[in-house]
């Protein structure tokens, strides 16, 4: 990615990974952030007015059918997306066949649950309460593309080369305990889910448990909790 460059972000939502591509290909480049939220997109669009950015374009897709045409974008990404489509496999052949020969894309999905406690502690919980199982293999939720193996391999098999697949951490932060729950409540849409198996009563105590566990990455600085991510890039190969 560099100025001038088109860059296509899968799954935008409400634009800041498109906004720093645009800023970085700059007035002569090109982005179109694509998501099957037009409301989300509606945020994109005004972020970027009110930034002063002519350079990106937002647009309704469905990231399994890319109404564009084959080789149009010097670079393709998506962040913390690949992992909930129902069909990622089809995902990537489509990004593959819009990014150009020689080119590359490049996703970036949640690692395993295991390394990601903010949200691995109180699915942990729901699921001992509910005695829920884990989802199937190859069934859409958060971490499911947490195995480098497997998003490396999900990479071969939609046709990239020189796939390379890394780990790099991150943290969670908010400014109390009290915030952090608060966003898991608000924004943790597997989680919601998992809660609405439990009956009212299951459902308090989990809450209830939840609460407690933060406890532990709270310190000077507000709420801090490790993760991580794995960012994976393919390159498409040439004519």
């Amino acid at each position: 990615m560099q100025p001038g460059s088109r860059v296509l972000d899968i799954a935008a939502g409400t634009g800041e990974q498109s906004l720093i591509a645009a800023r970085r290909v700059g007035p002569s480049g090109y982005v179109l952030a694509a998501d099957v939220s037009r409301s989300m997109l509606d945020v994109a669009a005004e972020a970027a007015r009110n930034e002063g950015l002519t350079n990106v374009e937002t647009r309704v897709m469905n990231a399994e059918n890319l109404i564009l045409d084959a080789d149009s974008f010097d670079a393709v990404i998506s962040r913390i997306a690949l992992m909930l489509f129902s069909n990622p496999l089809r995902a990537l052949s489509e990004m593959r066949r819009v990014v150009k020969p020689g080119h590359k894309v490049a996703v970036i999905v949640f690692s395993a649950i295991e390394k990601n406690p903010y949200h691995g502690i109180p699915f942990g919980i729901v699921r001992r309460r509910g005695n829920i199982p884990p989802p199937a293999p190859g069934e859409p939720w958060m971490y499911a593309l947490g195995d480098p193996r497997a998003l490396e391999d999900l990479y071969s098999k939609a046709g990239f080369l020189n796939v390379s697949v890394r780990p790099f951490s991150i943290q969670r932060r908010f400014p109390s305990v009290a915030d952090a729950i608060q966003t898991m409540k608000n924004s943790a849409v597997d989680l919601r889910e998992l809660m609405s198996r439990l009956s009212d009563s299951d459902r308090e105590l989990a809450w209830s448990e939840i609460e407690k566990q933060p406890q532990q990455f709270d310190g000077p600085n507000g709420f801090e909790s490790p993760g991580e991510v794995l960012i994976a890039v393919g390159t498409k190969e040439t004519n």
